[in-house]
């Protein structure tokens, strides 16, 4: 949908908005690094920086929007307290919020929040707040905070779709223009919600016209993509949940008005690449990111041709990833890279079957990381579990030749969604 300058003034957040919430945030948010990375720079063709919100007072942006907000409530409101729902960023910004405005907060969020995330909410909270694990989305936890918010009076402090939720996010792109010597050419940025999109986007365009802005949002939960296209926010029946700071199942009113003004395309990002971009900062440049932050590094490939000589910036939007997860981003970063494949071998019930297999099947470099034997009543065959790790993506079809020629039977379980989450 073609969108009018003059229809874009009307859903922007004013630059005064904006100037007024960094005013509000001094000694409260940090002004983060951005930071030019020459190695990725000369990957990609292009000059290239990093706006490091992971390393924000709560390792995320999210207090910029919450502080903000909460900043500017009256005696009434603050005296009856706040409620909020987050999957763990903008819990930490409420919290850190509260305790710095002598507020009390109610803090609904999904039982499926990582406990690195719960711990840093009370950390940063302290008294002044109380958390409640409800559901297994944001969205759950979502409706009970308004339930709450509704039966007590308490002012409900959203994650993205309040103005002055986004005015504080818009900070971020305030301090990327104070600090680049020239305007940026393409800004890539995570997308949930849509409020750092939206707050972003809404200072950058009014001062720098030509800048084009690439949203980017995880694969499985693509909610802003499909409002979009609809023209109005639509509720997702299902989303994948892994990317846990920017998977909703529901965008707000006001930030989809103003991402469909000013995003000029949405990317979506497999999160086994997101899982893959989450090994190689840690591993190449010592960053810690949540899948949420690493969404526009892991996007770089797909946007090769568009971003070729220009001048980038790619947000960080946080770095609150629980070491508890990291078993489970290696395993979805190998699937994705083609070098871990989960097999149902039924192996003959005689002697010497397995070892025939690893004799005659496995290649030289390929190594059975997962095997789970159970004899079944069957007196020719019994199934097992086996997950073969290879060395590179390309040993994948001559291992299927050897199967095939030596009669393994097998069913392949990689792009069997039911038979992976019952076996694996």
């Amino acid at each position: 949908m073609t969108v009018t300058p003059s229809e874009q003034a009307k859903t922007i957040i004013p630059l005064s908005a904006i100037h007024q919430a960094k005013s509000r945030l001094k000694n409260i948010a940090i002004h983060t690094p951005l930071q030019y990375n020459a190695a990725l720079s000369k990957e990609y063709d292009c000059e290239l920086y990093l706006k490091r919100e992971d390393l924000q007072v709560v390792r995320s942006y999210k207090v910029r929007g919450a502080y903000n907000m909460m900043s500017q409530l009256n005696e009434k409101q603050t005296s009856k307290g706040i409620v909020c729902a987050s999957a763990g960023n903008h819990a930490q910004g409420v919290a850190f919020a509260c305790a710095a405005l002598d507020i009390h907060g109610s803090i609904y969020m999904p039982s499926t929040t990582p406990q690195q995330k719960i711990k840093k909410v009370r950390q940063f909270g302290g008294s002044q707040i109380e958390i409640i694990l409800v559901g297994d989305t944001f969205d759950d936890a979502y409706a009970e905070a308004i339930r709450h918010g509704k039966k007590t009076g308490k002012t409900f402090v959203h994650p993205f779709n309040d103005p002055d939720i986004i005015a504080g996010q818009g900070t971020v792109g305030l301090e990327i223009i104070e600090d680049l010597s020239d305007m940026p050419e393409v800004v890539l940025m995570p997308v949930g919600g849509g409020g750092l999109s939206a707050g972003v986007g809404s200072y950058i365009s009014q001062v720098s016209p030509n800048t084009e802005f690439i949203g980017l949002e995880p694969e499985g939960a693509p909610a802003m993509q499909q409002a979009i296209r609809a023209g109005e926010p639509i509720t997702l029946k299902h989303i994948d949940k892994f990317v846990d700071g920017a998977a909703v199942m529901r965008v707000g009113e006001v930030t989809l008005g103003i991402c469909k003004s000013l995003l000029s395309d949405i990317i979506l990002v497999p999160e086994g690449k997101i899982c893959t971009t989450i090994l190689q900062l840690y591993n190449e440049f010592a960053i810690v990111v949540e899948p949420a932050g690493a969404l526009s590094i892991a996007a770089l490939d797909f946007v090769r041709d568009r971003i070729k000589g220009k001048r980038v910036v790619c947000i960080i939007s946080g770095g609150n990833n629980d070491i508890a997860r990291t078993e489970e981003i290696t395993e979805r970063s190998l699937i994705y890279q083609g070098l871990k494949h989960y097999f149902i071998i039924r192996f003959p019930q005689r002697t010497g079957a397995f070892r025939d297999f690893l004799n005659n099947v496995l290649g030289p470099t390929d190594v059975i990381s997962t095997f789970q034997y159970t004899k079944k009543t069957n007196r020719d065959s019994g199934p097992a579990l086996v997950a073969i790790e290879l060395e590179k993506a390309a040993d994948y079809p001559p291992l299927l030749e050897r199967m095939k020629e030596h009669g393994v039977k097998y069913e392949y379980l990689n792009d069997n969604p039911m038979l992976f989450d019952l076996f694996v």
